[in-house]
């Protein structure tokens, strides 16, 4: 973990615990337990979306077991995501890692990772523009100026996605990984390198040439939205089982603008603090208690821990089983 990456863990995980003992860390643990067994529900219901975005990724690779690859690679990206304090960049080179060791093309691995990643975060901004034109036009009165703090946020967060995402797309266009292998191999020498520029040069022309395939392009879009919409479902379900149920439209303002801010906010390790930050910040609006903003929260990083864990577990096994099968004389796993 370099140091950048540490402060913002340490400066996440002070917010956290901040708004933990501002809200009372017992009424919020109370409304986790009324949850009880349904949290493990929440986090079965979120393999419908996780299936949904690894289709997403599935439609930009081709070849056998296309779907099942991008499913274990989305799973595994999403637990390191998530739990490892690897900002937002450790979950997509594993994915691509992931795709190479089951026979794509490192090249075209990586350019399926780079472009879906890219295009899920255009569909998650339009998903939160989504859900603050609903909200306004549906709303009624909440409370002005609640909502019109609750705009600033949202579209302030939009915003700062939006930068990132057009930088990200700009730079793609430019040669990102032949420009970046080549400043490694200035810094540190060859063996700095991430690839060799040939290498980096090839998954830049893959990632330009499936900017062309504009059917697939869209398909990605239309998929990764259909999984920002079946979140709507996890937040609906999370709450209800906790004892503070809302209406459909305050689900999709809680889920759709609750990950903008999260998505702001890609450079802290799992987004934590602002995320429970966010949602504090809606619960007024949906007209929810604080502590059970916060637990939504909680049990949204239940979640995580319950599908991340298993994940975390099957990349390790994953990783050994992958050195075996290139290593003659080693016993493959089972």
């Amino acid at each position: 973990m370099t140091r950048t990456a540490a402060l913002l863990l340490s400066l996440g995980a002070a917010v956290f615990v901040a708004l933990l003992a501002w809200q009372g860390a017992g009424a919020v643990a109370a409304a986790l337990a009324t949850a009880g067994w349904g949290l493990a529900l929440v986090a079965v219901f979120h393999v419908v979306p996780l299936i949904i975005d690894a289709a997403a990724i599935a439609v930009l690779i081709e070849g056998p077991a296309s779907f099942f690859n991008a499913l274990r690679a989305r799973w595994v990206g999403e637990s390191v995501n998530s739990l490892l304090p690897a900002g937002q960049i450790g979950g997509p080179v594993l994915m691509a890692r992931h795709l190479a060791q089951r026979g794509l093309a490192m090249h075209d691995a990586a350019a399926a990772v780079t472009v879906s990643t890219t295009v899920q975060s255009v569909a998650q901004i339009a998903f939160a523009l989504v859900g603050l034109v609903a909200f306004a036009a549906f709303a009624g009165e909440r409370g002005a100026a609640s909502v019109h703090a609750l705009h600033l946020a949202a579209l302030g967060a939009s915003g700062v996605l939006a930068v990132a995402v057009g930088a990200f797309y700009y730079a793609q266009q430019r040669g990102l990984f032949g420009r970046f292998s080549r400043l490694l191999g200035k810094l540190f020498g060859p063996h700095g390198a991430m690839a060799s520029a040939a290498g980096a040069d090839a998954i830049d022309r893959a990632v330009r040439a499936l900017y062309r395939r504009r059917g697939r392009i869209a398909a990605t879009f239309a998929l990764s939205l259909g999984g920002w919409f079946l979140g709507i479902g996890e937040v609906w379900l999370a709450l209800r089982f906790i004892g503070h149920p809302v209406n459909w439209l305050d689900a999709l303002l809680l889920e759709s603008v609750g990950q903008a801010i999260r998505g702001a906010a890609f450079a802290i390790p799992g987004s934590l603090g602002a995320q429970e930050g966010g949602y504090l910040l809606l619960a007024h609006v949906v007209g929810i208690t604080p502590d059970a903003a916060l637990a939504l929260s909680l049990a949204k990083r239940a979640r995580e821990l319950a599908l991340g864990l298993p994940g975390l577990l099957y990349l390790q096994w994953s990783e050994r089983d992958w050195r075996r099968r290139r290593t003659p004389g080693l016993p493959l796993a089972d």
